[in-house]
């Protein structure tokens, strides 16, 4: 078994940039590179693609990342691990190897699969988020199970180069090649904890780098334009020393990671994974040189019982419409423009919303009282059962070039089926992940 591996992080979601990770993989003498793309929301759109085509419903963006990676990957020895299999791991993998092929590359993908649970909803299911029945939300497109190590380990006992999955937990991508290279078993809780501790910091990429950190008044981090994304060296203790490639921009502090750690975490002292109920509260820091820095600590505890389901169904339409005033009274005359969409329109629309853009759509009026920009943009949107209602809040804005108030200019509408989501638990010998093995 290994003293240390490496582990760099090449994305943080679906529409994250893709040099760094070519970066990472040419320059960060990795022992895996992870590529986390899927969120809760990214999925349930990959599912309404592959039912449009079954050839379709993984990441978007696969093509476009691997294009470049796999020369790199197959020339640093360094594994991939990702979950832009999205609904369709299967799929996904054999465009790698027709990606692969092209370029005249030999390869080895592992499909991880089984995290596709929506044959088994019995409609007895409720929300996590307020209990109600996940058939009252209407007609639901998909539910995905949160996999963990255990769906991946299968898959990197074999020599793929490779490892696609479906919905995984994002820190059972990092937490899967420790226990495979350092032999943790499955109960040591403390060991999965202190592993998850360092998933959880890696899996937004960038922001441990410092991108969702920066303020350049009270929080500057250098040449964001070229910012780097993170790595760490793990040790079979469960330490780990995070950095970046030298010559990226960005930085590596202890201040950022706290931030990092607490992002998306409700009780540091229970964060609920697949594979552990993670510790965060015993977690050290210490900057050890210049962008490096130590972590210790954390731990863990028995695994739940159940698996997590992110459900995903249709919520009707959302209709947009925007327009923008300037000059003289340009806030008075926004005020006005809204007053008319909503006295024509209000009625007909659930949930209709109106923003002034740089006065009050991120807060209340009160907070913006004193403004007084010399131009604001009006945005009206609401949700709509169909299309066609939610044409007509693009189009009534739109009117108001001709139909006052004076100046409005630079208009824009939109209509976009949304696709909500939801959340439920799922036992989990109701869950049977498994893989398969392709190669060219």
């Amino acid at each position: 078994m290994k003293e240390k591996i490496r582990i760099g992080c090449g994305a943080g979601f679906s529409g994250d940039r893709i040099e760094p990770a070519l970066i990472l993989t040419e320059n960060g003498n990795l022992d895996y590179l992870v590529l986390e793309c899927l969120a809760e929301r990214t999925i349930a759109l990959a599912q309404k693609r592959k039912l449009q085509n079954p050839e379709l419903g993984y990441d978007v963006l696969l093509e476009k990342r691997l294009r470049g990676l796999l020369p790199l990957l197959l020339e640093h020895k360094t594994r991939l691990v990702t979950n832009m299999g999205a609904a369709n791991p299967i799929a996904g993998a054999k465009k790698i190897l027709e990606l692969a092929k092209a370029q005249n590359l030999s390869i080895k993908v592992a499909a991880v699969f089984g995290d596709d649970v929506f044959e088994f909803l019995t409609g007895q299911e409720h929300s996590i988020e307020n209990n109600q029945p996940i058939q009252s939300y209407g007609k639901l497109v998909s539910a995905n199970a949160y996999l963990g190590v255990e769906a991946i380990l299968p898959a990197l006992e074999t020599d793929a180069n490779i490892i696609i999955t479906g919905r995984v937990a994002d820190p059972s991508l990092f937490l899967a090649p420790m226990i495979h290279e350092f032999g943790w078993e499955l109960d040591q809780f403390d060991m999965l904890g202190k592993g998850t501790v360092l998933g959880h910091l890696l899996e937004c990429a960038g922001q441990l780098t410092g991108g969702y950190f920066a303020d350049p008044v009270s929080k500057p981090v250098p040449e964001l334009d070229r910012l780097g994304h993170p790595f760490v060296d793990v040790f079979s203790d469960g330490r780990g020393i995070i950095s970046k490639v030298e010559g990226t921009g960005g930085m590596i502090s202890e201040q950022i990671a706290k931030e990092q750690l607490l992002y998306e975490v409700l009780d540091p002292h229970h964060y609920f994974t697949p594979d552990v109920v993670a510790d965060f509260s015993t977690v050290q820091f210490e900057e050890i040189a210049f962008d490096q820095l130590q972590v210790s600590g954390g731990g863990g505890i028995e695994k739940p019982e159940t698996y997590k389901v992110s459900v995903g169904y249709e919520a009707g339409f959302k209709g947009e419409g925007e327009i923008s005033y300037a000059g003289a009274h340009a806030v008075e005359r926004a005020k006005l423009a809204g007053e008319i969409i909503e006295k024509r329109i209000k009625g007909q629309i659930t949930n209709l919303r109106v923003d002034l853009i740089g006065l009050n759509s991120l807060h209340p009026t009160e907070l913006s009282k004193n403004s007084n920009p010399y131009e604001v943009r009006l945005r009206v949107s609401g949700m709509c059962d169909t299309m066609e209602q939610a044409q007509l809040i693009g189009e009534e804005v739109e009117a108001l070039y001709t139909n006052g108030p004076a100046g409005g200019g630079g208009a824009r509408k939109m209509v976009t089926q949304v696709i909500g989501v939801v959340s439920t638990l799922l036992n989990r010998d109701q869950v049977k992940p498994s893989f398969q093995l392709f190669s060219v």
